[in-house]
């Protein structure tokens, strides 16, 4: 394709659609003067973007990213948030992972798989979160989703055409009823997709005179079926019940292509490696939720529980075919993964005289997985099994004092938590894994106003990230007779210290933050010389630390309006393993643009990117991407939107590291080079009988 041509693509539109604007400027509506005036309406368009303290929230109702087909990509448009290639991960510039919550409850990855965009209101990146959240990471994406407030009935059924290397189709469906205090919603979404994803790796072993190199693309048929309902009742004016449950069903049948050169001393080899794979991954999560207002102690109290399952089954059939000969069976995979996870949590808000609020409340969670791996191995005529056996316990407190003592803004937090872990394989009579500790995470903030419009405000915390359940899993891919991609169950929890300052201006702010991390985990290599096979996997390294400064920049004019962030990063990961390079900081920017034009028009474009990282151990590319969109509105119940994505099909991950005295170079393609025209229509009735009920404030069910 000529390379040229997005960029006069996107010339064209933008000159196209600017003419409309400046066409309705001049434009004088005839007969304006002698015609009746009925009626006025004063209208505001909401803002997509809204900064406070460095913390962003997104309008999604009423932006273009409600017609995103699922919530993972609706968040990788969104500021410093990065998802991983494998879309399995998900991280904020200069922050690591993020603790990700929907409404009042924890939520994970496969949450976010389940989550209907049409069901969500806002997300908002909370970069310095209080002693309510769990100390796991230290900031929080936190997915508001969409309420009524008048009785009403509404339908939306959604069409998203999506054409990347292959075609993929998205179909959904939500509705929601509201009458007097009682609203449900129901959701279902069927997606036949077509995913396209390759990836490359070049190492050297010196010590075994080993050189190889190898080159995977997978073509993926997946079906999804994605459904969840709620039910939330108002029992008065400032007390609910509510229950949700929301699943996602999966299958997958995919094939895994592998082009491999291996030098190992004199022995030369080339080896095409052949999968053919079927996978399942069923998940659902089910909360139940209770909030009361205790008037005679001026106290809110909020209860609830929640209960989450995965389960996931691949079988893998594998062979080989040296150096251009005849194929033969290698191997055959099964593997079987499911983990369960209950907690309950109570917290109470006491609000006191002189605007003073005590926070106090507790969490137990209680984690339980098994993994089972069986695999037939043709060429030695062996079969291996194991079983793995996960439990997880923990249980946390906390309280959180804040208030104002003249004109200055405070909040003191304390959280104890106590885990509790345990792993055994089921051959053993002592457990592998055998941990139990307990932390102590302080958070502490305090806001100098300087006048009406400026603020300096100053941070410390402590936090933790523990492994997630997955991760601690004993499943292996099979890449080529050479290479396996593996899980590591002796992943120990990352702890971080963290200092900041927040200079706000109206709606611009200056953050800039210090931070050091003990333990943190990335990928690695292990060698085994018995086998000559080589392991890709996480551990954890010895240190990191890092500075950053990060300007949140929004701008109105007009019919335009902007967001953009720009952080300078200076990171350094340090591993007694590793080959320690030099150390240099980055710039990350984005740019989110948006243009309200006549005739119901929307345009917009954003861009995001990084420049070259030197980060110790890891080196990284420079990146830029870039995507449009163009949404219509007819009348009161269509919508069309047109997006184009990753215009210049540069989503490509370049990383190169020394470790154990292993040297790669890995390069991963990502297909997110998209175009896709989605179709939404929506209808209902809104009644004006509306219950009585305190003007919503969008941090007031917040569970901080």
């Amino acid at each position: 394709m000529n390379i040229y041509l997005p960029y006069k693509l996107f010339i064209v539109l933008l000159l196209f659609f600017l003419s409309f604007a400046v066409k309705a400027q001049n434009e004088i509506p005839k007969d304006s003067i002698s015609n009746k005036l009925n009626e006025v309406v004063v209208t505001q368009n909401k803002k997509t973007f809204t900064n406070t303290n460095g913390n962003i929230k997104v309008d999604v109702v009423n932006s273009v990213y409600n017609s995103i087909p699922n919530t993972v990509d609706l968040l990788s448009k969104l500021p410093t948030v990065q998802i991983s290639p494998d879309r399995e991960n998900i991280s904020i510039i200069g922050k690591g992972n993020p603790l990700i919550y929907i409404d009042n409850q924890k939520a994970g990855i496969n949450d976010l798989n389940a989550l209907a965009v049409a069901d969500i209101r806002t997300i908002e990146i909370i970069q310095n979160p209080s002693s309510k959240y769990e100390a796991e990471g230290r900031s929080v994406i936190l997915i508001t989703r969409k309420f009524s407030k008048k009785d009403s009935f509404r339908t939306e059924i959604s069409e998203v055409a999506s054409f990347k290397k292959n075609y993929n189709n998205y179909l959904g469906f939500n509705s929601s009823f509201k009458k007097n205090k009682l609203e449900w919603k129901v959701n279902f979404n069927y997606n036949q997709l077509n995913p396209w994803e390759s990836h490359s790796i070049e190492y050297e072993i010196p010590q075994a005179a080993i050189v190889s190199d190898y080159g995977v693309s997978a073509h993926t048929k997946r079906k999804q079926f994605v459904f969840g309902g709620g039910l939330f009742y108002k029992i008065s004016e400032d007390d609910y019940f509510s229950v949700n449950i929301n699943s996602k069903l999966q299958s997958d049948s995919f094939d895994i292509n592998t082009m491999t050169y291996n030098k190992n001393q004199d022995a030369e080899n080339d080896v095409f490696t052949f999968s053919d794979n079927d996978n399942k991954k069923n998940f659902v999560n089910s909360f139940l939720n209770y909030s009361k207002k205790i008037k005679s102690l001026n106290t809110q109290l909020f209860t609830g529980i929640q209960y989450s399952n995965l389960n996931q089954g691949l079988w893998s059939l594998v062979e080989n075919n040296y150096n251009d000969t005849q194929s033969e069976l290698a191997q055959n995979r099964t593997q079987k993964f499911n983990v369960a996870v209950f907690s309950s949590r109570t917290d109470l808000e006491t609000k006191f005289k002189d605007e003073m609020k005590l926070e106090y409340g507790g969490l137990y969670l209680e984690a339980n997985s098994k993994s089972n791996f069986s695999v037939l191995d043709y060429e030695t005529n062996e079969n291996e099994l194991s079983n793995y056996r996960f439990k997880e316990k923990n249980i946390a407190f906390y309280s959180q004092f804040s208030g104002k003592i003249i004109k200055v803004e405070y909040s003191v937090g304390l959280r104890a938590e106590n885990t509790n872990v345990n792993g055994k394989f089921s051959t053993d009579l002592q457990p592998l894994v055998n941990k139990n500790y307990t932390n102590i995470f302080p958070k502490v903030q305090f806001t100098f106003p300087v006048d009406s419009i400026k603020s300096i405000s100053l941070n410390y915390a402590k936090s933790i990230l523990r492994p997630n359940y997955s991760s601690l899993s004993q499943g292996t891919t099979y890449i080529n007779p050479y290479f396996l991609y593996g899980r590591n169950i002796n992943l120990d929890p990352t702890f971080t210290n963290e200092i900041s300052t927040v200079f706000q201006y109206q709606d611009k702010s200056l953050r800039m933050s210090y931070y050091q991390n003990k333990n943190p985990v990335y990928n690695s290599f292990v060698f085994d010389n018995q086998t000559n096979i080589l392991t890709f996997t996480e551990i954890n390294f010895d240190k990191e630390s890092g500075f950053n400064i990060d300007f949140t920049l929004p701008f109105t004019y007009k019919f335009w309006d902007t967001t953009n962030s720009l952080i300078f990063v200076k990171n350094k990961i340090e591993d007694n393993a590793a080959m320690l390079e030099s150390s240099k900081p980055f710039l990350y920017y984005y740019s989110n643009n948006t243009f309200k034009l006549p005739k119901d028009f929307t345009f917009g474009f954003s861009f995001w990117g990084t420049t070259k990282q030197k980060e110790g151990v890891f080196e990284r590319n420079a990146k830029f991407i870039f995507d449009m969109s163009l949404a219509k509105t007819f009348g009161k119940n269509w919508n069309c939107t047109l997006h184009y994505n990753d215009v210049f099909k540069n989503t490509i991950y370049i990383e190169s590291f020394t470790i154990n005295n292993i040297h790669s170079n890995a390069r991963y393609v990502v297909d997110a080079n998209e175009i896709s025209i989605s179709l939404r229509y929506s209808f209902g009735k809104i009644k004006e009988t509306e219950f009585k009920e305190k003007s919503i404030d969008d941090n007031q069910s917040r569970i901080r």
